[in-house]
């Protein structure tokens, strides 16, 4: 049988109905488009922010802003209509499983493990740096290099052993998120609130602190010279990728990072109330709520310290850093940052960890990974077992692995996915020009290729490292797909079939 067998549209829309045995339909419009928000503030924009701009882009981090915003709108708009016209749990795996088939749908649930799981990790990373300066700011005290930092990364002699604090509130998340999905939203909902506040605070005080000199050159030149990094590497700017266009280019492919979480918004298709209605208001309305925010603030915060500053001085910890130190009068702002950026790294955290789970769990429920991750817990009805699974598996990756490795692949495997949903609208408009489609793609003909193309250009100036790490990631999940998925896939096995479908000839006496 094809590796490119698809699974029916009506089986889709069959298995999204609620019953005992399914995840529970408890969020409307606001807790998903705070769902999306939630998850797009953080570790991008407090983190990636700074690294885009001090190592390649300068300035013009905001140009990069706006081109990956561009192809996370593209991708968005294909997003929306996938998740309006199939409201299941699990993204774009499950948009692929339906128009590309199920190889092109498996790899596609194996990236977003790129983009979820190594996407909680390289947030619980950050998270833990901005725990130390908090405890540095208001108690003096903080946790030793060691217990704090992978064992990949060392300062003044001193070698990281594991980062403990990334550990721990990975662990505190995933109990939370067994509790319920309507607890965790409710929590969410707060620290979006906090957040946004904070980031409006920072744009609106810091104005006033902008130095129009460190706006020029708005790109950096090519003879910006060398710099030496805490680490003892230095950073050259006359590389290709680190000065000019070019560096404008891979700062996009850095701070798309920053827009990872709106598609998470669509692993909750089965969790929301008018899925048809809803899904399409949270994914767009979150996008264009950030991609504003992001501008202004990548704005400010270039204007008040120098881009170089964030590659020796800020490091994780960058925009507190630039506020104690080119905002006189504002530690207050300081150490409020550093309390509500705390808070915005765990909501990320948390809908990265909710949106692995779904994803997982309909993966599990078509047969293609193990029955254990679509195990729902008998009282709360969540995805319990696959929770734990997977506290495991992002832990060793916050614990071990230093958070630049692991948010270049998050952003790599995300762009992945983005092509192929675009590719998958454009596919299903002209073999299924029929279908109902509460929201529909305007100019699909423009829009989806243009899409594509948008993120391919992301994923070019990613470098060969990146590279070599999402082939060798896609070659493990091909062993466990012909391992274990082929074999068990429902849709091969006939055991996905609904009175609405026809029958498969092969299994038919």
């Amino acid at each position: 049988m094809s590796l490119f067998i698809k699974k029916s549209i009506q089986s889709l829309l069959a298995a999204s109905a609620e019953s005992d045995k399914s995840l529970k339909r408890t969020l409307g419009p606001t807790a998903l488009v705070a769902l999306g928000i939630g998850a797009i503030i953080g570790a991008g924009l407090f983190v990636r922010t700074a690294a885009a701009a001090g190592g390649n882009a300068g300035p013009a981090v905001t140009i990069s802003f706006i081109i990956a915003a561009i192809g996370c709108a593209l991708a968005g708009l294909c997003y929306a209509e996938f998740a309006s016209m199939i409201p299941i749990a699990g993204s774009a795996y499950t948009y692929s499983y339906a128009t590309m088939g199920e190889f092109i749908a498996w790899i596609i649930g194996w990236d977003l493990v790129l983009e979820y799981a190594l996407g909680a990790a390289t947030v619980a990373i950050g998270w833990s740096q901005y725990l130390n300066d908090l405890l540095h700011t208001f108690f003096g005290i903080g946790i030793p290099y060691e217990w704090s930092h992978s064992p990949f990364q060392s300062a003044d002699g001193v070698h990281g052993i594991v980062n403990l604090p990334a550990i721990l509130i990975i662990f505190l998340l995933t109990m939370l998120l067994i509790r319920g999905t309507a607890e965790s939203a409710a929590v969410n909902n707060v620290i979006v609130f906090v957040k946004v506040a904070i980031v409006l605070l920072i744009i609106g005080f810091g104005w006033q602190f902008i130095n129009p000199a460190l706006h020029t050159p708005y790109m950096i030149p090519e003879n910006a010279g060398t710099i030496k990094l805490s680490t003892g590497v230095l950073h050259d700017y006359a590389a290709t990728g680190n000065h000019g266009w070019f560096g404008v280019l891979r700062g996009a492919s850095i701070v798309f990072f920053a827009f990872i979480g709106f598609d998470a918004v669509s692993t909750a298709a089965q969790e929301a109330k008018n899925p048809q209605k809803d899904m399409p208001l949270g994914i767009l309305i979150s996008l264009v709520i950030c991609t504003a925010l992001y501008i202004l603030f990548s704005h400010v915060l270039t204007g008040i310290a120098s881009y170089k500053e964030f590659l020796t001085q800020g490091s994780e910890a960058s925009v507190s850093y630039a506020i104690r130190h080119h905002m006189p009068g504002f530690e207050w702002l300081a150490k409020l940052v550093t309390v509500a950026i705390l808070a915005g790294f765990s909501s990320v955290i948390l809908v990265m960890l909710m949106g692995q789970t779904r994803v997982f769990y309909t993966m599990s429920t078509d047969g293609l990974v193990p029955p254990v991750f679509s195990k729902l817990h008998p009282v709360h009805r969540t995805p319990y077992k696959s929770q734990w699974l997977f506290f495991i598996f992002v832990s060793i990756f916050a614990g071990f692995v230093p958070d630049s490795i692991v948010g270049d692949m998050v952003s790599i495997g995300t762009l992945f996915a983005f092509v192929l949903v675009c590719l998958g609208i454009f596919i299903l408009r002209r073999t299924d020009p029929d279908i109902n489609r509460p929201f529909k793609t305007p100019l699909y003909q423009i829009v989806c290729p243009l899409g594509a193309l948008v993120c391919l250009g992301m994923i070019a100036s990613e470098g060969w490292e990146n590279w070599a790490r999402l082939i060798v990631w896609l070659i493990i999940g091909f062993v466990i797909y012909f391992g274990y998925g082929i074999k068990h896939s429902k849709v091969r096995l006939g055991l996905d079939k609904t009175p609405l479908d026809p029958p498969n000839p092969k299994y038919v006496d």
